[in-house]
């Protein structure tokens, strides 16, 4: 899947029947009624406008790598203090409604939301074998989107009475902002339905799947604190999906490995359609892992970025000697120039000494002229060992900690580590702990951070009732006509 619907999808963008506009319009997505009512005529149709739906997920390397930022694994970067940023004031919370970051966040997403939708509107439009499945692989995908912007921006603008209708300009003078249960309580029916309908294996990789919709149902849970049915759901997939631990860790986040038997879901990228700075959102590569990459570097294994998202010497001292994560999920450079001598690189600004090797350019996958820009390297969005930890800290929250170290001790086998047999609070910090080791680099910490009331003790500058949601862009509550209140403490 990772050439089909990449290039379906630019198809798609050209003909302009789902593009993102470039101007200042509401969600930055125009509506096309003209082409939809000529539109939705046979499966190949669903599946074209499916394709594009899944294209916008390509775009959510922002959400990781910004993520990542805004916790205390890793820091800005980059060439000084004044590159990009938006990134810069969101690593020292001082963010503001006027930030290009978490407007592209928010734009872009809503964008995924709109495409899912344009296909969701007119469902009943034409019948088809098999037409469940696509449905099914839509709302998983609209509920991926509406997870990543409430976990962002909290209440979201959403049409209580046509969820499934397009937001279109001119529905910010009608739509309000929506209490977060009420965007749950979507999330949730839809991955209960994709779930219902999605196989375990699609013939197809990188589509959605049954335990995708699980898993991602699962963290919904999780992060309402509906401990007992995130329990229940995240079990399944433990019990009954395809999945299992990657036995050596090491290759986990090479690119002859995804989509392993890890891989609940990925991101597909791939380095054969390039971008610019005007467009990154139009890359079909990683472009994280340009960001994050080693500045002016030559010498083997690796390539050059830009020395972004730079892990803190703390996360790096979080682990221990012997675990075998480590050195796969970050890079000391100091070391590994002494190991190499040919070795030669630029420090960047807020230079640490470590490198988001999990996320990083590797010689030899780069084909286009934009290398930076152009990743193929897939974003391991839900992996089994995430499951595990959230399964872990569920059942420990319902008081199953016998459970909850079975979880737990299989992530830390894998890593070489022992048993941990603690029960209560205690376990629930051993879980806190396993997960920020087992996912640096992928995005989730921040969040992990404010939904356990974490933050404000974890980093520096976090300011407790404003920043566990970040603003909304301004320019979208000017759109409104100041119809919409802002987070509070912006």
């Amino acid at each position: 899947m990772k050439t089909r619907y990449i290039k379906v999808g630019l198809i798609m963008l050209a003909s302009g029947l789902l593009a993102l506009s470039c101007g200042d319009d509401f969600v930055d997505v125009p509506s096309f009624d003209e082409d939809s009512e000529n539109f939705f005529n046979s499966e190949s149709d669903y599946q074209e406008a499916l394709i594009a739906a899944y294209d916008m997920l390509q775009s959510t390397y922002l959400n990781v790598m910004v993520g990542e930022i805004a916790s205390n694994n890793t820091l800005a970067g980059g060439e000084s203090a004044t590159d990009v940023p938006g990134i810069q004031e969101i690593d020292d919370m001082t963010h503001t409604p006027v930030n290009q970051q978490l407007r592209d966040i928010w734009s872009w997403m809503f964008a995924g939301v709109n495409r899912a939708n344009y296909i969701l509107e007119f469902q009943d439009k034409t019948d088809f074998p098999g037409k469940d499945v696509v449905l099914a692989e839509t709302r998983f995908l609209r509920a991926y989107y509406y997870f990543e912007l409430v976990k962002w921006f909290g209440p979201l603008p959403f049409n209580v009475q046509e969820p499934d209708r397009r937001i279109l300009f001119g529905d910010q003078d009608v739509l309000e902002r929506q209490p977060e249960e009420v965007i749950y309580g979507l999330i949730e029916s839809d991955l209960i339905f994709a779930a219902a309908n999605l196989p375990a294996v699609q013939a197809e990789t990188g589509r959605a799947t049954k335990g995708a919709a699980q898993a991602l149902l699962g963290k919904a849970y999780l992060y309402q604190e509906k401990f007992t049915d995130a329990a229940a759901i995240l079990d399944e997939v433990i019990n009954t999906g395809p999945y299992d631990l990657l036995p050596d860790y090491s290759t986990m986040f090479e690119n002859f490995n995804e989509n392993n038997i890890e891989s609940v879901f990925e991101v597909q990228y791939t380095d054969v359609e390039g971008a610019g700075f005007g467009c990154l959102q139009c890359s079909e590569g990683n472009v994280a892992v340009g960001f994050n990459g080693i500045r002016n570097y030559t010498g083997p294994v690796f390539e050059s970025g830009f020395s972004f998202n730079v892990p803190t010497q703390e996360v790096y001292d979080a682990f221990t000697a012997n675990d075998a994560r480590r050195d796969v999920a970050i890079l000391d450079i100091e070391a590994w120039a002494a190991a190499n001598p040919e070795v030669s690189y630029v420090e960047g600004f807020e230079h640490t000494g470590f490198y988001n090797r999990k996320y990083i350019a590797r010689q030899g996958d780069l084909n286009t002229p934009d290398a930076n820009l152009t990743n193929p390297n897939n974003y391991r969005a839900i992996r089994f060992a995430d499951v595990l930890l959230m399964a872990a800290e569920a059942h420990n929250r319902t008081g199953n900690d016998t459970q909850a170290q079975q979880y737990l001790n299989r992530v830390r086998n894998r890593a070489g580590l022992g048993d941990i047999n603690d029960t209560g609070t205690t376990l629930r910090n051993a879980i806190y702990d396993e997960r920020r080791l087992e996912l640096v680099g992928e995005g989730h910490h921040f969040f992990d951070l404010v939904r356990t009331g974490r933050a404000a003790q974890a980093i520096n500058g976090f300011t407790v009732g404003k920043h566990e949601l970040f603003p909304i862009p301004s320019i979208e509550i000017e759109l409104a006509g100041n119809r919409w209140n802002q987070n509070p403490g912006y």
